[in-house]
């Protein structure tokens, strides 16, 4: 299976392996969602943190003296906060929010990176990239529908979290090739873990066997799904495979619908088509700038 899933070209098995690294992730969102029926988003989010830092720091123990030294610690404490607000900022939309319609909006963050990596990184992004970034944006609020009698505030939290992780995304370009990507994996998870115990005891629920056990499956699928993202992106180009992150939308609408009975409305649909098409624009635009 090995050799016959190594033959096929570079391209399809990134595209392949993304797309499974997006179901993971989904399904990590979709077990944090139902935990979160019965415990405080900030113990699921310490959780899924917690499980992930035990199993990362399982997997390198023979070498973890040399992974856990760092050049830039400064710049992976910012990096693994801005990821931890981001999850926050998510796992809290998730408890009150459809999974397909926080996802949606999350999907702004490609749009929000393109944007941070002009205005920090000074990347050159012509007007009609910039054209696409807003109509994205403009995508998140025909979901969100500022103004109506169904509007919500904590509809603000996936964009929130999308520019958290646009930051975060920046954050990760200043670390280059420097560090390992142990190195990286290990100060998220445990950062995250430790920021989280300083909220956790105020809000804490004994788990039954049944969530405990709910909440290691998270944190290893959350592993599993990041582990998988790299090899998608070590076997393609990320140019080419990209718009492929965009399937976690279709994950998110499904296990919504099949566990929590959340099915989306014509508002969310034609939002969450606007966003996906509007990053596909830019990702298109972007490869030609590169080719130029």
């Amino acid at each position: 299976m090995t050799a016959r899933f190594a033959a096929i070209p570079a391209e399809a098995r990134g595209a392949a392996l993304l797309v499974l690294a997006t179901a993971l992730f989904a399904s990590m969102d979709a077990i944090g969602k139902g935990l979160m029926q019965r415990h405080d988003p900030f113990q699921v989010v310490w959780a899924r943190y917690a499980a992930q830092a035990v199993i990362v720091a399982i997997i390198v123990s023979p070498r973890l003296g040399r992974v856990i030294r760092t050049a830039r610690p400064g710049l992976q404490v910012i990096r693994s906060a801005l990821l931890f607000m981001a999850t926050l900022c998510g796992f809290f939309a998730f408890s009150v929010m459809p999974l397909a319609d926080a996802t949606a909006i999350f999907q702004t963050a490609p749009l929000a990176i393109t944007a941070l990596a002009a205005l920090v990184l000074r990347e050159p992004v012509g007007p009609r990239r910039w054209a696409g970034v807003m109509i994205g944006f403009l995508g998140a609020l025909i979901i969100v529908r500022p103004g109506a009698d169904v509007f919500q505030p904590a509809a603000l939290l996936p964009m929130l979290g999308a520019l958290f992780f646009a930051g975060y995304s920046i954050a990760t370009r200043f670390l280059g090739r420097d560090e390992s990507y142990w190195t990286t994996f290990l100060y998220t998870a445990a950062l995250g873990a430790l920021i989280a115990s300083a909220f956790v005891p105020l809000v804490w629920v004994t788990p039954t066997w049944g969530d405990a056990a709910l909440m290691l499956a998270m944190g290893a699928i959350g592993s599993a799904g990041q582990f998988l993202l790299i090899v998608a992106f070590n076997t393609a180009p990320a140019s080419a495979i990209a718009p492929f992150t965009y399937a976690g939308l279709i994950f998110a609408t499904l296990w919504g619908y099949l566990f929590f009975g959340d099915a989306p409305d014509g508002w969310t649909a034609t939002g969450a088509a606007v966003i996906v098409g509007s990053g596909v624009y830019v990702w298109r635009r972007e490869r030609m700038r590169k080719r130029a």
